[in-house]
């Protein structure tokens, strides 16, 4: 039988202009473009291979909390490296990820937690949540909890299982995600949660909760929190913090939910856990699913093979460190104060049509055109780049952008930031509300690179 002929490269890429890297949520056609790819980073700024220095209003992707090219994580992870470059968690224990799990677990100082998972990313973290819950309501006899409830709107990860759970259209149908033993409902909508537990509640085993949504920098309703922990102990199923954006001080406390009423039975936590400089994830799971698994001395079938490494195990004690640091120096409530003034300002110029999102230092800035309508794709693209052509880097999100700096910054650099903003908008209206001129999807600058809130 003859083997199949590979395809012929397209005439339009020669095999050695090609760009090396894939570039990721990115169109082929944008990659290898210098004036999105970094070279190098110091303190609050990206250095670009097209010659500018850009303020990163990003915190990178909200991981690089206390700012690049930190010593002390330097030096912590140089050391784990002399000492032990690699061990595994596979069927064994390391003593550097035994150190971070017992750092992580009095940072959060519940006693609620009694042990922490090693994972690699939120992503992970969250497809390790939803096993680890299933196999708690297996092993309490309920086989038929397996149904997983998330929220609208919410952001969870690209892994097939946090795929599914992630609240938004972002094609799930064309990877074809399984989201069979997967529920959504409103966060806005108390009653949705309500009417779904009267319906299903005896095979719901958890609901997921970002305190804030990821894809919008979203706030979610006490009101609604506080409902999905009353359902949950009528119910009798868990509790998920998916605090994988919102740790670390970013929207207040060290996590949002600690002022939960309700606390949750598991907290996820990744990015700022290494402040960007390994790949890393941690699940603090609560002494009562501890003790199901104990009792049966039951195997929980997970494992990533660079999770809880030493490097990384180093990294997360010295980012604790940093993160009381900043609880000390207040610097959190600083940032958020001199954010929440300048895009209030910001704000007040244009009032029809901005929104602000959020809180603390995860905010999202909700933008319309003349007509009154939410930015699409194409123009939130475009008004990425114009920010960006005006020194600051910020994130798309829905019907708009997102800011999350660094706790980090200082006032001026935040003026910058939200100057570069302003910029960008201005030349966004000037371009779009022209006549006969209205940036869709189609117009070269808005390119869109990735579905708007990715």
């Amino acid at each position: 039988m003859t083997p199949p002929r590979a395809m012929p490269p397209d005439p339009a890429w020669g095999i050695r202009e090609r760009p090396p890297l894939w570039e990721l949520l990115t169109p082929p056609s944008r990659f290898a473009d210098p004036s999105r790819t970094a070279v190098a980073a110091s303190g609050i700024h990206l250095f670009m291979a097209d010659g500018r220095r850009l303020l990163c209003g990003t915190s990178r992707l909200w991981n690089v909390n206390f700012g690049y090219g930190r010593p002390e994580l330097r030096d912590a992870v140089a050391a784990a490296l002399d000492k032990a470059s690699y061990l595994t968690l596979f069927r064994y224990g390391n003593e550097p990820a035994v150190r971070a799990a017992r750092a992580l677990l009095d940072a959060t100082d519940s006693g609620i937690f009694g042990s922490v998972i090693f994972s690699t990313s939120g992503s992970a973290a969250n497809d390790l949540t939803m096993k680890l819950v299933r196999q708690w309501s297996r092993l309490r006899g309920q086989r038929t909890r397996k149904v997983v409830v998330g929220l609208r709107g919410s952001y969870h990860g690209l892994t097939y299982g946090a795929h599914g759970l992630t609240g938004e259209d972002l094609d799930q149908d064309l990877y074809g995600v399984d989201r069979r033993l997967l529920r959504h409902v409103d966060p806005h909508d108390p009653a949705a949660l309500t009417d779904l537990c009267e319906r299903e509640g005896d095979r719901i085993c958890a609901i997921v909760i970002e305190p804030v949504l990821g894809t919008g920098a979203i706030e979610v309703p006490t009101a609604f929190i506080d409902e999905a922990g009353r359902l949950a102990d009528e119910h009798g199923f868990l509790v998920v913090a998916d605090e994988v954006a919102t740790g670390f001080y970013r929207t207040g406390p060290f996590v949002a939910s600690s002022l939960w009423t309700r606390r949750p039975d598991v907290l996820l936590l990744s990015k700022g856990l290494t402040n960007g400089t390994c790949a890393a994830a941690a699940v603090l799971v609560s002494h009562q699913i501890c003790e199901v698994f104990e009792r049966h001395d039951a195997v929980f079938v997970h494992g990533e093979t660079q999770a809880g490494t030493p490097p990384t195990a180093a990294a997360i004690e010295t980012v604790l460190d940093l993160a009381a640091w900043a609880r000390e120096s207040a610097a959190p409530v600083h940032v958020a104060g001199w954010l929440d003034a300048s895009l209030h300002g910001l704000v007040s110029a244009a009032p029809s049509r901005l929104t602000l999102t959020g809180r603390g230092c995860f905010r999202g800035v909700v933008v319309r055109d003349q007509y009154d309508q939410l930015l699409d794709p194409g123009q939130i693209a475009a008004l990425v780049g114009y920010v960006r052509e005006a020194g600051a880097v910020v994130h798309p999100g829905l019907g708009g952008v997102q800011l999350v700096p660094a706790l980090v910054y200082e006032a001026d650099g935040i003026r910058q930031l939200t100057a570069a903003l302003s910029a960008g908008l201005d030349r966004l209206w000037d371009t779009s509300d022209r006549p006969g001129k209205v940036l869709s999807t189609h117009d070269k600058v808005g390119q869109p690179t990735a579905p708007a809130s990715v």
